[in-house]
């Protein structure tokens, strides 16, 4: 009898039917895919009844099944503001609603960084962004390895503004500007990258079946207990290794702490900065310096630039912490605070964490310390001294690189919205194993467009824009075999599937960054991409491209397609390698005549294969006259 009664009054409880619950992706300032039909949904009690309505006109009313329900709002064109409201047991209402053109903007660390990180290139680009008609939704990093998930933990649409802009992709907003101020229709950016994600943590169940051993890797993290255990040991380990070296530092245990200015570091060695130590080390070492400053530079100083630092570092001024940085990627731009320096002499000291034997400050780098406008530099001559050697530090699992965990947990939920296409940036981690890229890479593009289908409802063969990775690392003086180059070729290839299209970036790279800053020509370069692919126009977006390749005597005659533009060589460099039989590269010499390229060797009498651009930071020196790149290829002579 009690408990008859205590259902019943759980049933006429207002807490026994629950209010409707919308997704994330569904809320204020939200962007729609314009012209297609926009599934609507959200959860409830079974049975709930629930109406919904587009600018107070009602689009139809649905009953829950299964704890979910959905309905279609019909196309709609171009434009805004609108209003949605949802209304059952509670009313939920959405304003300052358009529609435009969405895009899923996905990859790893370099579509991931975001507009603070290229400030300094494009300050105006921060200070002006006024566009309430481009959006980002940034999704929740959180993997899952068990189940698609349906739904994020968070995240909100938000209009570029000088307020918000620093969180924005660099790429997906140079991206989206562009084709903004092209036909100034609103723009939506899915924001689901991360940081060194490889191809297979995009990848469903599904996707991962003809790859076996990577989708096994993935279903073992469906274990909790796994998971926690490996995350304990590794932060164990890392707790362990660090607290070990911060206890062994007498530049932090001594009485005079090492970043003290009346420390007496006069038996310290010289060191050069940029440069690396020129034996492997891995531990802790310091570095000082002291500057004079007048009382007018003193009050100038805001900013201090430290270049990149391999691998952490922690900075002092005048004995007091600054800024300190964890790895090796971010540029050290620390802003001192009011009175950090004084007139007359400041010593600035940096204590170096190294965990992987090289060590020491990148080259061509910026370092100084002042303003933008007005920069001090910091180069040349400091004193150095180590303070605690180590073991290396064994690496990380980095668990949410594990395959399946990406696309489950941040790419699944985005599948039940409409999008116009996807613009994405990946492949570093890829490239130790650059040969099993191209057939993962297109079966992963494929079972994207599969899930959208299933998610909308629509037959979908989305556009598909990807950069090729960028030129990176030291040139080399002869033509040589390059994982970088095998992983560019990879994508090459993927263009074989419909509606892609590739950007070349060996022109925007850097040697010494992983992460060029250029990300404003590669967003035009996707913009054009996406005008003729996703929009149709005629419009030449591709450099040129290789259309055969002939033998003619000892030279090697080859022909492109350039869009109706002019061939241009800026130079030849090292870029052409032509071989003969014995498959042995030379550079060649290499001629522009009547728009073909002429390629020859002394040595090679028959030459049968060439290679363009094929090493890991090639010099770039085919373009068509619009200033778009040709990208790296190999091929041989078609008989």
């Amino acid at each position: 009898m009690f408990r008859i009664l205590l259902t019943a009054a759980l049933l006429l409880s207002p807490l026994a039917h629950a209010d409707i619950r919308l997704p994330k992706l569904i809320g204020d300032g939200m962007v729609l895919q314009r012209d297609t039909t926009i599934p609507l949904w959200g959860w409830a009690d079974a049975d709930e009844a629930v109406e919904v309505r587009f600018n107070g006109q009602l689009v139809g009313q649905v009953k829950t099944k299964d704890g979910r329900w959905m309905l279609q709002l019909p196309a709609q064109q171009a434009g805004g503001p609108h209003q949605l409201s949802f209304k059952s047991r509670n009313l939920i209402e959405l304003k300052d609603i358009y529609f435009g053109d969405v895009w899923v903007a996905s990859g790893q660390s370099n579509m991931e960084l975001e507009m603070i990180r290229v400030a300094e290139a494009y300050p105006e680009d921060l200070t002006s962004a006024n566009y309430p008609l481009i959006r980002q939704f940034k999704v929740p990093q959180e993997y899952n390895f068990k189940a698609p998930q349906q739904d994020f933990s968070g995240g909100e649409w938000v209009s570029a503004n000088p307020k918000s802009i620093d969180n924005f992709s660099a790429l997906a907003f140079y991206f989206g500007r562009e084709l903004f101020q092209h036909n100034a229709v609103p723009i939506g950016i899915l924001n689901n990258a991360l940081g060194g994600s490889p191809v297979e943590a995009w990848m469903s169940e599904e996707a991962l079946q003809p790859f076996p051993e990577a989708l096994a890797e993935g279903i073992k993290f469906r274990d909790d207990q796994l998971i926690q255990s490996i995350t304990a040991a590794d932060k164990s380990k890392n707790d362990q290794w660090y607290g070990d070296l911060q206890r062994r530092d007498p530049g932090l245990t001594s009485k005079t702490p090492w970043y003290s200015e009346t420390l007496d570091d006069s038996n310290w060695q010289k060191f050069s900065v940029p440069g690396f130590r020129p034996k492997p080390f891995t531990g802790v070492w310091w570095l000082r310096k002291t500057i004079d400053l007048t009382a007018a530079q003193a009050q100038e100083a805001k900013i201090l630039r430290l270049g990149s630092i391999v691998d952490a570092d922690e900075v002092y001024i005048n004995g007091k912490q600054v800024g300190n940085t964890t790895y090796m990627y971010p540029p050290r731009r620390y802003e001192l605070p009011a009175g950090a320096l004084k007139a007359g002499t400041n010593l600035i000291a940096v204590r170096v964490t190294s965990a992987n034997g090289k060590t020491g400050l990148i080259p061509d780098k910026p370092y100084w310390i002042g303003t933008d406008a007005n920069p001090l530099p910091l180069t040349g001559q400091w004193k150095m001294q180590t303070a605690a050697a180590a073991q290396n530090l064994p690496g990380d699992t980095f668990i949410r690189w594990k395959p399946l965990g990406l696309y489950n947990g941040l790419l699944a939920p985005l599948t039940s919205l409409p999008i116009k296409g996807v613009i994405w940036y990946q492949g570093e981690s890829n490239v130790g194993a650059y040969k099993d890229y191209q057939p993962r890479f297109t079966a992963m593009i494929r079972d994207w467009r599969a899930k959208w289908a299933q998610g909308t409802g629509q037959q979908n063969q989305f556009p598909f824009l990807f950069v090729q990775l960028a030129n990176y690392l030291e040139k080399t003086k002869d033509p040589v075999e390059s994982s970088w180059a095998g992983l560019r070729e990879a994508q090459r290839q993927s263009l074989s599937e419909a509606n892609t299209a590739m950007v070349v970036a060996i022109d925007k790279g850097e040697w010494n960054d992983i992460h060029p800053v250029d990300k404003k020509t590669l967003g035009q370069r996707l913009a054009l991409a996406a005008r003729a692919v996703a929009l149709g126009e005629k419009v030449g977006y591709q450099g040129p491209e290789l259309e055969s390749v002939m033998a003619e005597g000892s030279q090697l005659k080859l022909n492109f397609n350039h869009s109706g533009e002019s061939l241009v060589l800026k130079g030849t460099g090292n870029s052409f390698a032509i071989a003969g039989a014995d498959g042995q590269y030379r550079w060649a010499k290499v001629q522009l005549k009547e728009q073909q390229l002429l390629l020859s060797h002394p040595d090679i009498k028959t030459p049968v294969k060439v290679r363009y651009a094929w090493a890991d930071n090639p010099e770039a020196v085919l373009f068509n006259s619009e200033g778009l790149p040709a990208g790296p290829f190999e091929a041989k002579i078609m008989k």
